[in-house]
């Protein structure tokens, strides 16, 4: 880009970053907690991926024990803090509040969940580490996310020895790099990282699979591997001009100005209108970018981000093309304008989606100094096709979904390397899962 913006001072971030779901004050989190019906089928809890015990634990938060509170999330959900801040509850716990039959508003679970992961963190800070140790030997997980954090945990509870191996200086995964400051910051993230941790989990950082350490000595070392390894890199734009300087794509981008080195231009353009496209375009607004367009090449109905994340995105200004596909980057040495053509959709293709296609003579220009690509990641295959033995259906590891073992049943998997990309308590539920499966087929073949 050739005028970027101004970098913010930390009191301005602190201010434009500041959280779009703020805790309940105490008394607050008490009256809310008292209107839930503690209800004995609880389809909230069916509806968390985790199966938290959601009337459990708000009913502790009632009687004012936040810490038994927190102590029921985390027999479930290790990263309850982090959940708290990024489940979309709309679609989820909160969805299936029976408050909803009634024509009310359904119990606010994940603020309420918040207040107790808060306390704790504040006034506890540690679970017991496991005494006892396990005779079935050690296990490795490979990627230091969500799902990696949630099996480790789980396999520590079990008494078993267990080593994450996590490519970058920090772990935690997308909690830690790729979600939206004013939804979950870094610190956080890392607080969750350290409870791992404290259970006697060893995180090796700055050690990638595959390269300096061959998966083959890991294989020899550990009796079983468990594979967390999430997403490989963004998908490129297919239009000229994508390799011109101010072109980045929107995982970058997040992970840039989460640490505190990223720039923005004033105009930007975001390509792509899923949760991710979103995340950067709010981020590129508070950074202090003038315009911000998202171009996406379906239409409203069509778009895949959240409806909540879209109503932020209008909050915040940002302006949306529908049936608009970029074919072109102009500028001359860095990014100055984008060439798009305007979309007609056609007959449903093999997913059942209305192809876009693009109208004659339809294109149109827009003027923009930065564009951040957001159109999905590809699938680590090159990585994943090394591991001996494992099995994949449309670039992810197919497993047994009930134990996340793999066609070898050495490995297990879980996250998104399994699901393709979903959210971060789908990720926890599945490292917690494969935990009790590798625990299962241990205690089964030692």
């Amino acid at each position: 880009m050739r005028n970027p913006v101004e970098p913010l001072t930390p009191e301005e971030f602190a201010r434009n970053f500041s959280e779009i779901n703020p805790p309940f004050e105490p008394q607050a989190g008490v009256v809310e907690a008292n209107r839930c019906l503690y209800c004995f089928d609880a389809p909230c809890t069916a509806a968390c991926p985790t199966h938290i015990d959601v009337p459990k634990f708000i009913k502790k938060i009632a009687t004012g024990n936040l810490r038994g509170s927190a102590l029921t999330i985390l027999d479930s959900n290790i990263l309850g803090l982090s959940c708290a801040r990024v489940c979309p509850v709309e679609v989820l716990c909160e969805g299936a509040c029976v408050m909803r039959r009634y024509n009310k508003q359904p119990i606010e679970i994940g603020r309420l969940q918040r207040q107790a992961m808060d306390y704790f963190y504040e006034h506890v800070g540690g679970l017991p580490s496991p005494r006892r140790v396990s005779r079935y030997g050690e296990v490795a997980c490979i990627g230091g996310g969500p799902a990696s954090l949630a099996c480790a945990a789980e396999l520590r509870r079990h008494g078993l020895p267990v080593t994450i191996f996590e490519a970058r200086s920090m772990a935690g995964g997308l909690n830690t790099y790729g979600i939206a400051e004013y939804k979950l910051r870094p610190p956080d993230s890392l607080r969750e990282v350290e409870l791992v941790r404290s259970l006697g989990v060893e995180i090796r950082l700055d050690a990638e699979v595959g390269t300096l350490l061959p998966i083959e000595s890991l294989e020899e070392r550990f009796a079983a591997v468990f594979l967390g390894v999430g997403l490989g890199p963004p998908h490129a734009l297919e239009a000229a001009g994508a390799d011109l300087p101010g072109v980045v794509d929107a995982v970058r981008f997040i992970a840039q100005y989460k640490t505190g080195t990223a720039a923005v231009g004033r105009q930007v353009v975001i390509v792509g209108a899923g949760n991710t496209a979103i995340d950067a375009a709010t981020a590129a607004r508070r950074l202090g970018a003038e315009e911000v367009r998202i171009l996406y090449r379906r239409g409203e109905k069509e778009m895949p981000a959240f409806h909540y994340e879209y109503e932020l995105a209008k909050q915040d200004g940002i302006i949306f093309h529908w049936l608009a596909l970029p074919v072109a980057i102009h500028g001359r040495g860095a990014v100055e304008s984008i060439e798009c053509a305007r979309m007609e959709l056609g007959p449903p293709d093999a997913t059942g989606r209305r192809r876009p296609q693009p109208a004659p003579e339809s294109r149109f220009t827009l003027l923009c100094d930065m564009v951040i690509a957001s159109i999905g990641q590809a699938r680590l295959v090159s990585f994943l096709s090394r591991c001996r033995g494992i099995e994949l259906a449309g670039g992810c590891v197919a497993v047994i979904p009930e134990t996340g073992q793999t066609a070898n049943p050495r490995y297990f998997a879980g996250g998104d390397c399994v699901n393709g990309g979903r959210e971060v308590v789908d990720a926890v539920a599945e490292g917690a899962r494969a935990a009790r499966g590798i625990v299962r087929w241990l205690e089964a073949t030692t």
